[in-house]
């Protein structure tokens, strides 16, 4: 029998580099950072990776989607163990890890090796999981939305100029030169880990078989399935568009390595400025019309740019629009067990990440020279119409959701 989860305390005044207090919002904002530019910063050079492999485009691709995949399994183990470990030693076991498998394939003789190290790199996702499971752990739902919002926002800057850098990078130096960047920022932010993030879970001990005996509570929760669904229909449709982009901007439009990490980083600008909104207005406003509204100007976008076919140019609506959406989505279900939150947390994250590994797929299986863009546009267009279609499922009470607390009582 399990206790009612208490509400958070008020947090404490934070004081960076002081790991008696929670980490800083910096600290959190680079470590869920390093995942994101590890996603995104080597894939203007995709195309010539697979020239020097000797491999196809399609296997290269799998250091995309097959890392999607893997980084979904490891989302919810990761969610749980934390719970019971802890944030901190999970986190800094994480970073290192990820830190040894960049400086491996700095030396991949073949592609094989690249894959299963690209593969390993996939426990920095940890860092993303946890990162929201530390902000629940300190404040209420709204003001975690809030702060969510500002970490992603945060976060949003590295997508946005990480494929610029990446390509400039391979034009100067060569494509390992993107994962000499990352295994640098990966041992400066598992540094900055050990000095500033100290443990915030308010309670430990539970096994993973133990947690996952309580999964049912959560997974029967239409409020965690509601804007889990949501989160992944939302950030699928980016997903899709980082697996079939590099090809539009490459073969369809013959854009030089730079210029593909331009139009890999637009749809950023948008996810920025919905972030900041997040942050400003998820209080006020609530997690439920928030994430409705951003799924609104996702669709409306995605939805005009197909009608105009103008390819990548609308796609800052997209990013406007899960700016708008993914803070709020992830705060609501993370908040269906706050008790659970690392694991609620791993496990939304990793429905999310597995959608967003098959959507990558079908992004690139769409496409051909003779098709053209619009087929991209189409599988965006109706991934952002079913993200909206998920907040149906979510209660329009946010007490309804009490009930599933009080049945752990």
């Amino acid at each position: 029998m399990t206790a009612s989860p208490a509400m958070p305390p008020a947090s404490p005044a934070v004081r960076f580099l002081d790991r008696r207090t929670p980490p800083h919002i910096a600290t959190l904002i680079l470590v869920s950072g390093v995942a994101s530019l590890n996603m995104s910063v080597f894939l203007p050079s995709l195309a010539r990776m697979a020239e020097q492999f000797d491999a196809s485009y399609a296997v290269m691709q799998l250091a995309v989607s097959g890392y999607l995949a893997v980084t979904a399994v490891l989302q919810v183990l990761v969610g749980a163990v934390a719970d019971s470990l802890g944030r901190r030693p999970v986190m800094l076991g994480a970073l290192a890890i990820f830190t040894a498998a960049t400086l491996g394939i700095l030396f991949a003789p073949d592609v094989g090796t690249f894959l299963a190290l690209r593969m390993v790199q996939g426990v920095v996702a940890t860092g993303i999981v946890l990162a929201r499971a530390v902000v629940r752990d300190t404040v209420g739902e709204a003001e975690s939305a809030s702060r969510i919002g500002y970490i992603t926002m945060g976060m949003a800057v590295i997508p946005m100029i990480g494929p610029l850098i990446g390509g400039a990078l391979d034009e100067a130096f060569g494509w390992r030169s993107s994962f000499v960047l990352l295994a640098l920022m990966g041992a400066a932010v598992l540094l900055l880990v050990a000095r500033d993030q100290g443990e915030t879970a308010r309670s430990r001990g539970q096994g993973l078989a133990a947690q996952m005996r309580q999964w049912p509570l959560l997974l029967g929760s239409r409020r965690f399935w509601g804007y889990s669904l949501c989160a992944a229909f939302g950030s699928g449709a980016f997903f899709a568009l980082l697996g079939g982009a590099a090809f539009v901007a490459g073969t369809v439009f013959g854009l030089s390595p730079l210029w593909t990490g331009a139009a890999l980083g637009a749809p950023s600008v948008g996810y920025v400025l919905g972030n900041f909104l997040s942050g400003r207005l998820s209080v006020r406003f609530g997690t439920r019309r928030m994430a409705t509204a951003g799924a609104l100007v996702a669709v409306s976008g995605l939805g005009l740019s197909l009608l105009a076919t103008l390819a990548l140019g609308l796609c800052v609506l997209l990013g406007l629009g899960n700016g708008l959406t993914l803070p709020n989505a992830l705060a609501g279900a993370v908040s269906a067990r706050p008790d659970l939150a690392g694991t609620a947390s791993g496990l939304s994250g990793a429905i999310m990440t597995a959608g967003g590994a098959a959507l990558s797929v079908l992004g690139g299986i769409v496409l051909s020279e003779a098709t053209g863009p619009w087929p991209l546009q189409a599988v965006m267009a109706g991934t952002a119409a079913l993200s909206l279609a998920a907040l149906l499922i979510v209660p329009a009470d946010p007490r309804a959701h009490a009930t599933l607390q009080g049945r752990a009582a």
